[in-house]
């Protein structure tokens, strides 16, 4: 069957109802166990979009206290998971158009959570819906699994799994095709401390540990306004002074891939390095500047297969001569992580901070010859006619790595640009479309009774 011609038969279905949950800013507000709105109403509101589209469309829903939920359609002892999730991470400001104002220009789909991943996330869903739409019955339950923290913290998912059932196998349409058989591990750390010094006041960068942070701050105790002109001016960078708060601008990316981003708090503490002394700034220089392979920490790795070592440091503050830097890192398979841990510890102590590692998601990797690896690109080849892309490992983390077997599966194609966490983030409607058949002959092939 030809899943595709039924796709662009429903194109407009799809494009309209993907701009209308794009148009809900679900960014977290703050965690709330408390509330019933755990992670603030928008990202609420985006969870019930979802689950009223599900339930007028006949599906069976369950919502798990608005930390996350399940679509299902089809029977039998087994389940298929698709694992989808809500939340996108902060829009970031001088997007050309508003970021929750969905458009379509050449073909892109902008806003805010169109790649990541909300447009995935309805790719998915119209898999199900048009597979339900024609009949075609299931011998194992597929669910369509809906989390609503997945860029901070994976509480909603956790909080998924204690109750619900695990799939046997899944995927999660959340990167890239052809496939993506393995994915780094992923640590976050924070160095903390304090420091004597009566120059900085304060010190700003960063609102997540997966993003490049692309807007850096301090205010200073000494007029530094005309060297701060010059550095910026000599090289070419962007930034102002306001009042007394020195500001720099750099750009955006995911954590993943931070060479791809301009780490505005870099810019910042190298300035400041050159006029004052402050043992916060100067440990920013000394081991983390403009190194997104971690060699000044001593911390790099290779592997052949999931490639480099990558570190992000993402998140500052800096108040009362106290201080946090938060870091992210993605590590491939045989990163010696004892020794990255001593090396990470040797790097405060003679300044006398502190380490604390607050979560490490140890690598996540399925066989290349694994049925549920061949299906998935068998499909994937189907729709494309591509044989040639090989499939992939990445250093982003899906909700894949929640199963025990699942892969990350589109929807991006080969050779788009990854505009992640970016700003003025798109999805091609081509993409949006053609992973949709995608993914109605995965299901079909994974769960579907073949007649």
């Amino acid at each position: 069957m030809d899943f595709y011609k039924y796709v662009l038969d429903n194109k407009n279905l799809i494009i309209d109802k993907t701009k209308e949950i794009l148009k809900i800013p679900s960014v977290l507000d703050e965690y709330n166990p408390e509330s019933d709105t755990p992670f603030g109403v928008e990202i609420n509101n985006a969870l019930h979009f979802m689950l009223d589209l599900a339930h007028k469309d006949g599906f069976i829903t369950k919502n798990i206290k608005n930390y996350a939920a399940h679509i299902e359609y089809g029977k039998g002892k087994e389940i298929l998971g698709v694992l989808c999730h809500l939340d996108v991470v902060p829009a970031g400001d001088n997007w050309t158009h508003p970021p929750f104002s969905p458009i379509i220009k050449k073909d892109r789909l902008y806003a805010r959570g169109a790649s990541d991943d909300k447009g995935p996330t309805m790719a998915a869903y119209f898999a199900l819906k048009f597979l339900k739409d024609l009949g075609i019955k299931m011998e194992k339950r597929v669910r369509i699994i809906v989390g609503t923290d997945e860029e901070t913290g994976w509480r909603g998912i956790d909080e998924y799994f204690k109750t619900e059932e695990m799939p046997e196998i899944g995927f999660a349409p959340d990167a890239s095709f052809p496939l993506i058989y393995g994915e780094k591990g992923i640590l976050s750390f924070d160095i903390t401390g304090k420091v004597e010094d009566e120059s900085l006041i304060t010190f700003k960068a960063g609102d997540r540990y997966n993003v490049v942070p692309d807007y850096a701050e301090c205010t200073l105790n000494v007029d530094l306004k005309e060297e701060f002109r010059q550095y910026l001016s000599f090289n070419g960078l962007k930034g102002e002074v306001k009042d007394n708060k020195y500001i720099v601008h750099g750009k955006r990316a995911h954590a993943m891939q931070p060479n791809l981003g301009i780490n505005a708090a870099f810019i910042l503490a190298e300035f400041l390095n050159e006029h004052i002394k402050n043992d916060f700034i100067k440990y920013i220089c000394e081991y983390l500047t403009f190194d997104h392979l971690g060699e000044k920490l001593n911390i790099n790795h290779h592997d052949k297969e999931m490639k480099d070592f990558t570190i992000n440091p993402a998140v500052y503050n800096y108040f009362d001569n106290q201080f946090r830097i938060g870091i992210n890192c993605r590590y491939p398979k045989g990163w010696d992580k004892d020794s990255g841990f001593i090396n990470i510890e040797a790097s405060v102590i003679g300044k006398h901070f502190k380490y604390k590692l607050l979560s490490d998601s140890p690598v996540h990797y399925i066989n290349k010859e694994d049925e549920l690896v061949k299906t998935l690109h068998q499909a994937y080849i189907k729709y494309t006619g591509d044989t040639e892309t090989p499939i992939l490992t990445i250093g982003g983390g899906t909700y894949s790595r929640a199963l025990k077997k699942a892969v990350a599966f589109g929807p991006a194609m080969p050779g788009r640009k990854d505009v992640a966490h970016q700003i003025d983030e798109y999805l091609h409607v081509d993409d949006l479309l053609k992973s949709t058949a995608i993914y109605m002959e995965s299901i079909y092939q994974l769960a579907g009774i073949k007649e």
